[in-house]
């Protein structure tokens, strides 16, 4: 059995690692983990894996320590003058249900917004794009050291070839977050919005929850009923949940006995 953990997000105070179990070449299991530093964090993440193959399998190689960003960027946009102040993504949710600290939900969005769908992604990026290549040249990184960053984080060595407006997001805020003696090699890489996705329905599949089941707990813990409602980081925090309930099993016994699966879990109209 070979193990592999990933620093998949970092911020001020809070890291997330993932931890894969692999086997022949067959993923046979993965977790997620979060605390204040990497090290806590993949220690969590390995704990949850075990719970979840049940038997201790070895600890996986530590991540590259994470840097910490910078306090502001100076190319980062000013928030809206008119936005409400959000809470502290660490607080505690309005009905406290028994999770980890770990878990702890990401803050909701205001009233006014709920129920809205994401904009349409624009067609100009032409702002974004440019907005890259300042914060690049505050890196110090050329071209090679920009395709060995983008090999890691999204499987090729070219900008060009970020074909989605929420990969280029992703790539654009992780980069702001970035301090200047950053490297390539060890910078930790951007969340992908599909590859959350992804594991969200493998989780949701594996509790049986249904769409109606899946509203109910962004209701409780987020005030939002669709999945594409949540940012990148709330929806990470969602899939941490997910996990949380399936380790101290909580599939839903008792709730409906036909399941819809986790596609129908993608609308505000169908479910989360």
């Amino acid at each position: 059995m070979q193990l592999q953990a990933r620093l998949v997000h970092a911020e001020s105070g809070s890291r997330v690692v993932e931890v894969s179990a692999h086997q022949a070449g067959a993923l046979l299991g993965s977790a997620l983990g979060e605390a204040a530093t990497a090290e806590e964090a993949e220690d969590r993440a390995l704990e949850r894996l075990q719970r979840r193959l049940g038997h201790p399998p070895q600890r996986p190689p530590a991540p590259p320590p994470a840097p910490l960003p910078p306090a502001a960027s100076p190319s980062a946009p000013a928030p809206s003058p008119s936005a409400p102040s959000a809470p502290s993504a660490t607080a505690a949710p309005p009905s406290a249900p028994a999770e980890s600290p770990a878990t702890s939900p990401a803050r909701a969005m205001p009233a006014a917004e709920r129920g809205l769908e994401p904009p349409a992604d624009p067609e100009d990026w032409s702002s974004e794009l440019a907005e890259i290549d300042l914060l690049l040249r505050g890196l110090g990184w050329q071209r090679e050291q920009e395709g060995a960053y983008l090999e890691r984080a999204f499987g090729h060595p070219s900008r060009h070839r970020l074909t989605t407006y929420a990969d280029l997001q992703a790539y654009l805020q992780a980069l702001r977050a970035l301090p200047p003696d950053s490297h390539p090699e060890s910078a930790p890489v951007p969340l992908r919005r599909r590859d959350l996705l992804a594991q969200c329905d493998q989780l949701l599949g594996q509790l049986g929850w249904d769409a109606a089941r899946g509203r109910q707990c962004l209701e409780q813990h987020f005030s939002l009923t669709s999945r594409q409602q949540l940012s990148d980081t709330q929806l990470l925090q969602f899939n941490m949940l997910l996990e949380e309930a399936l380790m101290n099993g909580s599939a839903d016994k008792d709730g409906p006995a036909g399941m819809d699966g986790p596609a129908a879990m993608h609308g505000p109209a169908a479910g989360p």
